[in-house]
């Protein structure tokens, strides 16, 4: 991690005890096992997990009983039902309705139970599709959102509504964040329900595997996307934790981009895949641009430092192996 000079946001005591006990919603994520990770490295081992089958999210009686046993002093609120373009734009009602639910639940329990700090984890898709890069905090609710994921996006900003609100109204320290698009350890490589990063990564190892003279890419290939490690974003959550109280959001990203073309050739490059890549048309591309701003952030005092070569490099091992 490359850390700036820090800047308190308020005169909120948040540092954690080594002995705080804290809560991760959906630990066996991609963005739940990174700040788990984070906060074992850190020297945090009262940490408070429940997977899918021990605690369904969307039941607010199931959610109540378990806050009332476990009183956690912190909740991480990294559980969600993510996907794709193909998954938000065929399973719509799932994706409102349990990302509302889930996100619900865990944040008026949190409050009824006196969490010290929660940290909600949005998504960047929540901005106008045609707002101006980069992605500035304010422009949150200033325009329309793309069509191909609305229903995600409008339960993610209730969930920073929520927050605001119960900040706001009862006083309590809920933060929200909104990372760029993450790929990484524990990632979803799904075929058809996955991230353009690790779909890509998948379909180029399979191609790769049977020796075929040539990957389809969906789309134009010309959206612009900018990507982080999940380890990077654990490490910015760790940072929020320890010195982010108040309301409104907080971008975590690079701050720089690329187009789909131009990642698909990196990964090819970086797993030694010499066939070609073609792109399908008839596929829609999504948001033409999607980068944000990370001044807000950086002012604060943290950046990332896994650079997109080497984030890549990390885990193609990893796919290889499940592919």
């Amino acid at each position: 991690m490359a850390i700036l000079q820090v800047k308190k946001a308020n005169s909120i005591n948040t540092i954690m005890e080594k002995s705080a006990k804290i809560y991760i919603a959906g630990h066996r994520g991609m963005v739940g096992s990174a700040v788990e990770r984070k906060l074992n490295t850190e020297g945090y081992h009262n940490i408070v997990v429940r997977s899918s089958s021990e605690l369904d999210l969307r039941n607010q009686q199931a959610v109540n009983a378990f806050f009332e046993l476990a009183k956690p002093d912190y909740v991480v609120l990294a559980a969600a039902k993510v996907g794709g373009i193909h998954a938000n734009n065929t399973y719509r009602a799932e994706f409102i309705y349990d990302n509302l639910m889930m996100e619900a639940n865990i944040i008026h329990a949190s409050y009824l139970n006196k969490v010290t700090k929660l940290l909600f984890l949005g998504s960047s898709c929540i901005y106008p599709k045609n707002a101006p890069q980069p992605l500035k905090e304010e422009y949150l609710l200033s325009g329309y959102l793309e069509s191909t994921n609305q229903p995600y996006a409008v339960a993610k900003i209730a969930g920073i509504e929520m927050c605001d609100s119960y900040r706001v109204q009862y006083g309590c320290n809920f933060i929200s964040a909104m990372p760029t698009n993450l790929y990484g350890t524990n990632d979803n490589y799904h075929p058809e329900n996955s991230h353009v990063l690790p779909a890509l990564i998948r379909r180029i190892t399979i191609a790769k595997k049977n020796n075929d003279s040539k990957v389809v890419v969906w789309g134009t290939g010309s959206p612009r996307r900018e990507f982080m490690h999940v380890d990077d974003l654990a490490d910015a959550c760790f940072f929020l934790l320890q010195n982010y109280n108040e309301k409104g959001i907080v971008n975590i990203g690079w701050g720089e981009d690329v187009s789909i073309k131009e990642l698909a050739i990196l990964i090819a490059t970086e797993m030694g895949y010499t066939g070609s890549i073609e792109f399908d048309t008839t596929k829609q591309d999504g948001t033409p641009q999607k980068l944000i701003d990370t001044y807000k952030l950086t002012n604060l005092g943290w950046k990332p430092s896994i650079k997109l070569e080497d984030g890549i490099k990390r885990i193609i091992i990893e796919v290889e192996n499940k592919c």
